[in-house]
């Protein structure tokens, strides 16, 4: 599968390079997406039932892509694709003219900046997104900071300070069809960035060649440092 054919637009600037605190927001982008089945709720039991649905829905789509606008703190907008392959895989295409892409391959994590022909590298067993992208999603009420259920949204709060510090995600639901309508992610100085996903699709085949690490560029570009 061709860069350009996995790579269609959302409307929106980018910024030309991922800074720590973009890498954040990035990072929450991709947890937000299936951290919301990390939420048994302890609030009430009714709240636990309807996250316990919420986690068993998202772990029976094994494959899932669509695109994304992201909104910054300070109102910049960027946008771009994504894609999950259970168990262990997933890719975040940011929309040109950004560089950037991060990939997983079931055992590694990556963060790539094409332009530069650069990669930062972490095993995935290391990061929290091991939870979210295997075959079963494993639930930790220590998560939920606050469950609210109203008629026509489910949100949900989680923060933990080993994974996150003291930033917290809040995520927003269909509370019929149990779809992800967005999320966003206060950081430690109180800073939101928000993310919404939309033409989501689920049950397709995905090309390996999506989640695949160039291993070898990884390689040569660290024993010529």
């Amino acid at each position: 599968m061709k860069e350009t054919d996995m790579n269609r637009s959302a409307t929106g600037r980018l910024a030309p390079s991922l800074t720590r605190r973009g890498f954040t927001g990035l990072m929450g982008l991709v947890l937000a997406t299936g951290l919301s089945v990390l939420s048994p709720g302890e609030a009430s039991a009714q709240a636990s039932a309807a996250a316990q649905k919420i986690a068993d829905h998202f772990a029976s789509v094994k494959t899932m892509m669509g695109e994304f606008v992201q909104f910054g703190p300070r109102g910049e907008q960027t946008g771009g694709k994504f894609y999950i392959d259970r168990p262990g895989r997933i890719r975040f295409n940011y929309e040109d003219p950004s560089p950037m892409r991060v990939i997983a391959d079931g055992k590694s994590v990556v963060i790539g900046n094409r332009k530069l022909k650069t990669w930062d590298i972490y095993p995935l067993s290391k990061t929290p997104l091991n939870l979210l992208l295997g075959n079963k999603i494993d639930l930790s009420a220590k998560m939920v900071r606050n469950v609210k259920e109203e008629a026509d949204l489910t949100t949900i709060v989680l923060g933990d300070k080993s994974m996150f510090g003291d930033s917290t995600i809040t995520m927003m639901f269909d509370p019929k069809t149990y779809d992800l309508r967005q999320w966003t992610i206060t950081d430690a100085q109180g800073k939101d960035t928000s993310v919404m996903i939309f033409n989501v699709q689920t049950g397709m085949k995905l090309d390996d060649r999506v989640f695949a690490i160039p291993y070898d560029e990884i390689r040569n570009r660290g024993s010529n440092k």
